[in-house]
C-alpha cells in the first residue's frame, strides 16, 4: 500500500469536505408536521367571519382582464385570482392560495435552516418561529402578492446557500428563474436582487461575477420579466406614476429610523427578536454565509431610505429565523438538552396571545374586546386609515351590504330609464365588489377611473343617469341637473367608505368625450 498516496486522498477528502460540507439529515416528520400546522390553522380561520378584501374583489376583476401588467400589480396576482375562478371564486377558493403558499415557507425555511448546517433541532426552531410569526400569518390569511413574495424570494436565498455550500456556480440559473418568476409577482423584487449582489460585492464571493452562470442567470430573470417591461413601456410606465403619486400625496405614514425598527419587532413578535437576531449575527460571524446577512442589511437599509411601509421588509425574515435557529442549536449544544424543550415550549406560548391578532378566528366585535383587553392595537399604514378595527380586517366588511343598497337604488328605477343609467365607482375596491356581487342583482358592470379600471374604459354607451359611489356631495352638485342621496354606513367597515351613495339624473358630461382626459392612479 502506498502510505503517501493514501494520506493525501485523506488530505484531499478532507479538504472537499470543508469546501462541501454534508448535509445533516431532514427532519421529515417535522417538516410534515409543521406545515400541516399551518395549513390547517389558515383553514379553519381564514374565511370564518369576515369576507372578501378590498385588494382580493381586485384582483379578481383583473383575473376577468387577464394581461401582462397593471398599473399597481405585477402580472401573476391576476393568474392567482384566475385560478380562484376556476375553483368557483368563493371566499374560501381565494384564501385557500394563500395558505398553501404560506405552507410552502414553512417547509422552505426548514430547508435553508438544513442547507445551513442546522439539525433535528434547528428545523424544527425554524418552523416553529415561521409557523407562530404574527406578520406572516396574517399575510397567509389573504390573496395578495405579499403571500407568495417570500416563497420566491427564500426559494432565491435556498439556491444561494446552496451554491456557497457547494461552490456549484451553475446553481445562479435557478436563481435566475426564481428571480424571474418573483418580479411577475411583485415589483420589490427588484430591491431584493440589488442586496444580493451589493452583498456579493461586498464579499469575497464577488468572483461570482467573474463567471459566465450568474449572467446567465441575469439574462434568465430579464427574460422571463421582459413582458411586464414592454407592457410598462407600451403604457407610458404607469406603475412610475403611480408610486410617485403615493409619495406625493403622502398616502402612507412614514417612520423614521427607530419607529421603523420598533415595528419590525413587533410585526414579528418580541419574542422571536432573540431567533433572527441571533441568525443576523450569526451570518456576520460565518465567513461562508455572510453574504446573507449583508443581504439583509443592505435591503434594511434600502427600505428605511425609502420610507417604505414596515411589510415590505417581512419577506426577507425567513432566513434569518433559519440562520437563528441554527446559531441557537449550536449554542444550546453545551447546555442541558431540556433547555432546547424549553426555548421552543416558550415561543409557543408566548405567540398564543398574537394568534387572535393575526388571524381572523375571532368575529370583530370579540376582536375589539380582546384588543381592549390586552391594550394593544396594530399601528396604522397609511395617512387617513380610521376604522374600529386594522386595515386588513376593516377592508374585508360592508361590501356585499353596499351591493345590496345599489341594487336597490338601480332597480327601482323603471326598464326603460334602467337602461340609460350606470354605475360608476370612485375606488377600485367599490368596483370589484359591484363586478363581484352584483350579477345576482341583475347589476350592470360598474365603471371606474381609479388605478387599472381606466385601461378597461370608457363605457360602451353615453349615460343619461348614474348611481355613483365614492364621490363627494360637491361633485354630485357639480356634475348632476338632480340627484338623490342614500344613506351608506358600515360599524366595521373603513370609515372613509361610509359615505352616501347618490343616484345622479340627467348627467350633465359625456362619459365617453371625459374618459381619456384624466385618470385616477394613487
Amino acid at each position: 500500500m502506498d502510505v503517501a498516496a493514501t494520506g493525501q486522498s485523506s488530505l484531499d477528502q478532507l479538504h472537499l469536505e470543508r469546501r462541501c460540507p454534508a448535509l445533516p439529515p431532514l427532519a421529515v416528520g417535522i417538516l410534515i408536521a409543521l406545515c400541516t400546522a399551518k395549513l390547517l390553522l389558515h383553514l379553519f380561520t381564514s374565511v370564518r367571519h369576515y369576507g372578501y378584501f378590498r385588494d382580493e374583489l381586485y384582483y379578481l376583476d383583473m383575473a376577468r382582464h387577464l394581461d401582462w401588467g397593471y398599473v399597481d400589480a405585477a402580472p401573476l396576482i391576476a393568474v392567482y385570482a384566475k385560478i380562484a375562478l376556476w375553483m368557483g371564486g368563493s371566499l374560501a377558493a381565494l384564501r385557500i392560495l394563500p395558505a398553501l403558499a404560506g405552507t410552502a415557507l414553512v417547509g422552505l425555511t426548514i430547508l435553508i435552516a438544513r442547507e445551513l448546517g442546522g439539525g433535528r433541532y434547528a428545523q424544527l426552531l425554524a418552523g416553529v418561529a415561521i409557523l407562530v410569526c404574527p406578520a406572516v400569518l396574517m399575510t397567509d390569511s389573504l390573496l395578495t402578492m405579499n403571500a407568495f413574495e417570500p416563497l420566491f424570494w427564500m426559494g432565491c436565498i435556498w439556491v444561494v446557500t446552496r451554491i456557497l455550500r457547494t461552490s456549484d456556480s451553475r446553481l445562479w440559473l435557478w436563481f435566475g428563474v426564481l428571480a424571474g418568476l418573483a418580479l411577475e409577482n411583485k415589483h420589490s423584487t427588484l430591491s431584493f436582487g440589488f442586496a444580493v449582489a451589493i452583498a456579493l460585492l461586498l464579499t469575497h464571493h464577488r468572483r461570482e461575477f467573474a463567471r459566465p452562470w450568474i449572467w446567465i442567470a441575469g439574462a434568465i430573470a430579464l427574460a422571463l420579466f421582459l413582458p411586464n417591461i414592454i407592457w410598462q413601456i407600451r403604457h407610458h410606465f404607469p406603475t412610475i406614476e403611480d408610486l410617485a403619486n403615493v409619495r406625493r400625496e403622502g398616502k402612507n405614514v412614514v417612520l423614521g429610523p427607530l419607529a421603523f425598527v420598533k415595528e419590525q419587532i413587533i410585526d414579528m413578535h418580541p419574542i422571536l427578536l432573540p431567533v433572527w437576531l441571533s441568525g443576523l449575527v450569526w451570518f456576520f460571524r460565518v465567513r461562508r454565509w455572510r453574504v446573507l446577512g449583508l443581504t439583509f442589511a443592505v435591503f434594511f437599509v434600502l427600505m428605511e431610505v425609502a420610507h417604505a411601509k414596515n411589510y415590505y421588509v417581512f419577506p426577507i425574515y425567513p432566513m434569518l429565523f433559519a440562520g437563528g435557529a441554527v446559531a441557537i442549536e449550536q449554542w444550546l449544544a453545551k447546555h442541558a438538552p431540556w433547555t432546547r424543550t424549553a426555548l421552543v415550549a416558550v415561543i409557543l406560548l408566548a405567540s398564543l396571545p398574537a394568534l387572535p391578532l393575526a388571524t381572523w378566528m375571532l368575529s370583530p366585535e370579540r376582536l375589539l374586546a380582546y384588543q381592549n383587553a390586552i391594550g394593544f392595537k396594530p399601528s396604522k399604514a397609511e395617512v387617513h386609515h380610521e376604522s374600529l378595527l386594522p386595515q386588513p380586517i376593516a377592508d374585508q366588511f360592508g361590501w356585499p351590504e353596499m351591493v345590496s343598497e345599489i341594487a336597490a337604488i338601480y332597480n327601482s328605477l323603471p326598464p326603460d330609464e334602467r337602461a340609460k343609467t350606470g354605475i360608476w365607482a370612485g375606488n377600485y375596491g367599490e368596483a370589484g365588489a359591484i363586478n363581484e356581487f352584483g350579477p345576482r342583482y341583475g347589476l350592470p358592470r360598474a365603471w371606474s377611473r381609479h388605478q387599472n379600471y381606466w385601461y378597461w374604459g370608457p363605457p360602451p354607451q353615453v349615460f343619461k343617469n348614474l348611481v355613483v359611489v365614492q364621490w363627494s356631495l360637491d361633485d354630485v352638485r357639480e356634475n348632476c341637473s338632480s340627484f338623490q342621496a342614500f344613506e351608506h354606513y358600515q360599524r366595521f367597515g373603513m370609515d372613509d367608505e361610509n359615505t352616501s351613495i347618490y343616484l345622479c339624473r340627467r348627467v350633465t358630461f359625456d362619459i365617453q368625450k371625459i374618459w381619456w382626459h384624466s385618470h385616477h392612479w394613487n
